[in-house]
This record gives C-alpha cells, structure tokens and sequence, in this order.
C-alpha cells in the first residue's frame, strides 16, 4: 500500500466548521476530491492536490533548506479529528500558508536537490527507499514540488487554510 502527502484547501468558513464540526471535515474534503477527479483543474484552481509518494523525500529536502513552514506534515492539530489513513490531518492556518507560498516562490526547485544525490535518500531511509535504492531521478521530487507552488500561491492569494494529511 502507497502513502500518498494530500492537501486540501480551506475557506475561512470551511476553516472554522472543521474546527467546530471535525466529522463534516472529512466528507466535505471527500466531495472536494470527487468533484475534481472528473474535472481535472489546472493546479493553481484546484481545491486538493496530492503529491504521491514524494513526501517523505520532500520532507528531507526542505528541511536541508531549513525551510519555514511544515508543508509536508501540516503544523495544528484539529481537534477531535480521527486518523485518516497515516494518522490525523494537520493544519496550516492562512497565514502559515502564506508564509510558505512566500517561500516557495522564492526556493527554485534547483536548490532543494543541490548536492543531494538518490544514494543519499536510500541512505537516509527517505519512503519509498527502493526508488533511491535504483538510482532514480529527483526529478519525480522536484516536479511535485514545481506544483505546490502555484497551489500553495493560489491558496494565499484566497486566503485559504491547508489541510494536509498522508492516505
């Protein structure tokens, strides 16, 4: 089974139902995802975007960075929230999310693989190591991180909260 990073865009409205009702949190993101499957919106439109497996390797390299904003695992708790998949969803309030489009935009994808080489990642034991292992490319890293930008702007520039999770 394949762990999945997910994101979900929050209105301020749909911010706060979260926290006041966290059951009617996971069907209304369940709806969003639905809605979009069919209709397919460019990243920078889209209310939810996965970023697959690359997650964990993510995670490794924005921290090499020392990047701001947890990004990958959320920051808040929700409380109440049960486990929807690899534990809970977490949170990114709109300001935290505007930190971080701040900083994606200004970290070109080039700096994050700078030096790094896949035997670091089997090295470091980043998910899922077999790719590291063969010698793949960091491209499959660096092109999901190439579209969070325009969905971390789009969220921003909405004054959209994050939810972020691991299926």
């Amino acid at each position: 089974m394949s762990m999945i990073g997910e994101y979900a865009r929050l209105t301020p409205a749909e911010l706060e139902r979260v926290v006041r009702d966290p059951y009617w949190a996971q069907a209304h993101v369940n709806e969003l995802i639905e809605a979009e499957l069919d209709a397919r919106p460019e990243v920078s439109e889209a209310r939810c975007h996965d970023i697959d497996k690359a997650w964990h390797a993510l995670d490794f390299l924005l921290r090499r960075v020392d990047f701001p904003v947890d990004i990958v695992h959320g920051e808040e708790e929700v409380p109440g929230v049960e486990d929807w998949g690899y534990g809970r969803p977490r949170l990114l309030s709109p300001e935290r999310v505007r930190a971080a489009a701040e900083r994606l935009t200004a970290t070109p994808h080039e700096s994050l693989v700078e030096g790094v080489h896949p035997a670091d990642l089997a090295e470091a034991d980043i998910y899922p190591t077999i790719v590291w292992e063969r010698g793949e490319s960091l491209d499959y890293v660096t092109s999901h991180y190439q579209a969070l930008v325009p969905f971390f702007q789009a969220a921003a520039d909405a004054g959209d909260a994050m939810l972020i999770w691991l299926d």
